[in-house]
């Protein structure tokens, strides 16, 4: 890097953590601040975390980044962030009026049961290409308007905001001169119409929810204000914002038809670029937009795992079975196979291709010689079956074969996973020499918007590979251990 290229701030807040990444041009991570960040579970099923955490949590990890560095030397910042989570605050204070409900929350379930039986789930699907579940920012919105004291008049009266982290982050950070969210996270609301690309009135009456709380829209790549002076240390234009999915996209580079990433975070999500044109899913798959950047839009096909390193967690936090997460790759190894064991961690419902919110998670198989090992390496082995069943419905729903798997996030550091990822999907996993694509993605978008890079095949060619694997798995165990996971899984259906 010289010493005069420009850097990018990247802000990354999601589920478990806040952090803020400085990269240099060529993709270099220069610094890394990072804070953990508290969940709330007050009932069973509700998941809530405090939106003021959220934003000091952000502003500590900006602040510390940049008074480490030559802040005249920050081009822009980019933004990302845990999608769905639903934050409404009052226009003039900036306080929260209520938790953030974050994106695994299950509250809303019993009501998105009522909406399905009386047949809307096709036209939410038809407009935003999602389906009737949970999930999705528009239930929540709507039952803190319905169950916070005084929030549904004052909102009706135009005093208070919606929105996702993404725009409650550029919100503060310009001190309250931009509303504004991003089209990608836009499109995870069940309120954003992704065919017309609006807000859309026939999903706002259905949910009841009055248009005045809701921000202003812009591509990816915008001029989204700038962040103070007076709260950063330093003004500094805030340039790219995507949903932490997308952004992964952007950072893998996905940018031609029939490319697939997949993120291993807290949750699994892969997207497919399937192109400029909207495709509802025949296979339970979401449709969201993958990008809109200079008027051209890239739609992706999306397929949600709620629970991936959430799942080791888990094992670490609940049962005791390992003390830190590296060690399940050597657990797993001890033993020749699960001996039988399958987990399914449907702890938040089951996502995609099921949709099953009411499903609880199992360990199935279990008999009197099954060991910590076998469980642990079923846990790393279930990261691959779920994701085999995304990649059949993503080629059911596109007519394409997936060849290769572009992967990320923190589970891709265990060989295992990846080599298992390679056998039981019988294609080439493909591990990049930077594994923060969330991050990178959204330092790509800010960079483009401001001039440092020039265009989407600009950002293609700077994309590095790490590690490649392929499947080295007979055809006849691949398709008796998928049996076998496809099984259980009805079982806990």
């Amino acid at each position: 890097m010289s010493e005069n290229d420009p850097v990018l701030l990247s802000i990354d807040q999601g589920t478990t953590s806040s952090r803020a990444i400085l990269f240099s041009k060529s993709g270099e991570i220069l610094n890394v601040k990072q804070k953990e960040l508290k969940l709330h579970y007050p009932q069973k099923g509700w998941v809530e975390q405090d939106a003021n955490d959220i934003w000091e949590d952000t502003l500590w990890c900006c602040t510390d980044i940049i008074k480490e560095s030559e802040a005249e030397m920050i081009a822009a910042i980019g933004i990302t962030n845990q999608r769905e989570t639903t934050i409404l605050w009052d226009k003039k204070t900036g306080d929260p009026v209520y938790n953030a409900i974050v994106w695994q929350d299950r509250r809303t379930a019993s009501y998105c049961a009522e909406l399905k039986e009386q047949g809307h789930e096709k036209t939410i699907q038809e407009k935003t290409g999602l389906l009737c579940d949970p999930y999705f920012s528009a239930t929540k919105i709507k039952w803190i308007l319905d169950n916070v004291d005084g929030v549904r008049s004052r909102a009706e009266a135009g005093e208070i905001c919606f929105g996702t982290v993404d725009c409650y982050l550029l919100w503060k950070l310009t001190g309250g001169d931009v509303y504004a969210t991003d089209i990608t996270n836009a499109s995870r609301t069940m309120l954003y119409n992704i065919q017309d690309q609006k807000w859309d009135d026939d999903l706002l009456g259905l949910f009841d929810i009055p248009k005045s709380i809701l921000p202003e829209v812009k591509e990816n790549c915008a001029d989204f204000g700038t962040a103070h002076a007076s709260i950063l240390g330093h003004a500094l234009p805030v340039c790219g914002m995507a949903g932490d999915q997308q952004a992964a996209l952007i950072g893998q580079a996905c940018f031609e038809t029939g490319m697939v990433k997949s993120t291993y975070g807290t949750g699994c999500f892969a997207l497919m670029n399937i192109g400029p044109d909207f495709k509802s899913s025949q296979n339970r798959l979401l449709t969201t937009i993958g990008y809109k950047i200079n008027g051209q839009t890239a739609y992706a096909l999306e397929g949600s795992i709620f629970v991936a390193g959430a799942l080791i967690q888990w094992l670490r936090d609940n049962l005791g079975l390992i003390q830190k997460a590296s060690e399940t790759e050597a657990r797993a190894q001890n033993v020749p196979d699960t001996n039988g064991v399958y987990v399914i961690p449907a702890f938040t419902g089951l996502g995609a291709p099921h949709w099953v919110p009411e499903a609880h998670g199992a360990i199935v198989g279990l008999t009197r010689e099954s060991n910590a090992d076998h469980i642990i390496r079923a846990a790393l082995e279930a990261q691959g079956y779920q994701t085999k069943d995304l990649m059949d419905a993503f080629e059911s729903d596109s007519g394409l074969s997936i060849n290769v798997l572009r992967v990320d996030g923190g589970l891709v550091a265990n060989e295992f996973v990846c080599q298992f990822l390679a056998d039981i999907l019988n294609a080439q996993v493909d591990v990049p020499k930077i594994n923060e694509s969330t991050a990178h993605g959204a330092a790509y978008l800010a960079g483009l918007q401001c001039g440092v890079y020039n265009s989407l095949e600009d950002i293609s060619k700077r994309w590095a590979l790490k590690t490649s694997y392929t499947s080295s798995m007979e055809e006849v165990r691949r398709t008796d251990l998928y049996a076998g996971w496809q099984k259980s899984v009805q079982r806990v259906l």
